[in-house]
């Protein structure tokens, strides 16, 4: 059973890091797309992201197994992803990716949710489970960039074909009925009215208004750092940033001891810090003598996400009653990875746009040192907030018993 959930974990994120990584770089170099346009096309999972919630509560909680609605989200997904790879303007490209993001968006809640469900301790069986994810996303990067498919269509319909492959396997899953078949559904029953108190603590609402807004120049990184690093001359791009997923397993395993000897609050600053660290290494690095920099910007990404993902994820199970720990990571997710992330796509397209450099070829560059710059303030703002405003400390937070439940997140 182990193997089996391992091996969907692996497809589930293959799938996500085979077209994601690099779509940036065939719109932008390919297609000839603008930065603002780039970025709605990356912002189309922060929209799926805050709809997830909501159709998980409805359509797999009370109507279908989820290894059914697996199996369908991604047939449809394989078709959707495919059409799209064959457009070449941007309205259909959006409406297709858009459309794939709300079917592709709800499986990643559904992969967990299915894989607690087998488990008999899932505070020890899930992480080695969890972690073929991430290798998953590894490999889609290091066969798309050994290969030299970042600026063609080619990702998107690697990733369609995994999305066929994970709809056949879904199937062969353990059947996994919904449990709230007999109840109705109400939008408390995601985040109940109960989760909002939480904001009644000044140390919160802190925390989540800075989670927030860091989800803003996170975005940066994810939409455009293909494309840089291709316009860089960076050879195999993809398949170096790779060694952004390889250092994130490498800092999850440092996570305790640090834990232990900063707390909270210097974790999270810690993880902001390496944010505003790594925009300023891509702003000054190059493909030569300052390939170095690059790299080094790349392998922050373990202390970039863990750091303050990870740890917000810990903070807020600790702050939440028991009975509310997963309604509360999913409105914490639905504020990161979806608003934040909304407004961030929306953001880096027009600063990317901003600094698009003045050319007779039909291949756009840009000034990335200024957008870099840009991503990094935006960075080093909310850490300097952070640091003088949240003032809670570790013997302030209530300790609880852990308790086996999976998150949207």
């Amino acid at each position: 059973m182990k193997i089996r959930l391992a091996l969907m974990m692996f497809l589930e994120y293959f799938i996500w890091g085979g077209w994601y990584v690099t779509v940036g770089t065939w719109l932008g170099r390919t297609l000839h797309f603008s930065g603002g346009e780039i970025g709605l096309v990356a912002g189309t999972t922060a929209v799926g992201a805050v709809v997830s919630p909501f159709f998980v509560g409805l359509i797999a909680d009370r109507l279908f197994a989820a290894q059914k609605v697996l199996a369908a989200l991604h047939l449809l997904g394989a078709v959707l992803l495919f059409f799209a790879s064959s457009q070449t303007t941007f309205g259909p490209v959006y409406v297709l990716v858009l459309l794939y993001a709300l079917c592709y968006m709800p499986t990643m809640a559904l992969t967990n949710s299915l894989a607690f469900r087998q488990m008999r301790d899932p505070k020890i069986e899930f992480g080695p489970i969890r972690v073929l994810g991430t290798a998953g996303w590894i490999c889609a990067g290091l066969l798309i960039g050994s290969l030299r498919l970042e600026a063609t269509s080619m990702p998107m319909r690697l990733a369609a074909a995994a999305s066929l492959l994970m709809a056949i396997y879904s199937l062969t899953l353990p059947d996994t009925p919904p449990l709230a078949k007999s109840t109705a559904f109400t939008a408390k029953d995601i985040f109940p009215v109960e989760t909002m108190r939480l904001f009644k603590d000044r140390s919160f609402a802190i925390f989540a208004l800075a989670s927030f807004l860091i989800c803003i120049p996170l975005q940066f990184y994810y939409a455009f750092t293909n494309l840089f690093l291709n316009e860089a001359g960076v050879h195999n791009a993809a398949g170096k940033m790779t060694g952004g997923q390889m250092s994130e397993l490498f800092c999850m395993l440092l996570i305790p001891w640090f834990f232990r000897r900063l707390g909270v609050k210097y974790m999270l600053i810690s993880g902001m810090s390496a944010w505003a660290l790594r925009y300023a290494l891509f702003a000054f690095g190059n493909a030569g003598s300052g390939m170095w920099m690059l790299w080094l910007g790349i392998l922050l990404h373990g202390i970039c996400y863990d750091f303050f993902f990870v740890t917000g994820q810990i903070y807020v199970d600790r702050k939440s009653p028991l009975a509310l720990r997963a309604a509360a990571q999913g409105l914490i997710t639905l504020i990161t990875y979806g608003a934040g992330m909304l407004v961030g796509s929306w953001l880096s397209g027009y600063v990317v746009d901003r600094y698009t450099l003045p050319s007779t070829s039909a291949i756009a560059t840009h000034d990335w040192r200024s957008i870099w710059f840009v991503a990094g303030a935006c960075s080093a703002v909310v850490l300097v907030a952070f640091f003088f405003t949240f003032k809670e400390k570790d013997q302030d937070i209530p300790v609880r018993e852990p308790e086996a439940v999976g998150s949207v997140g």
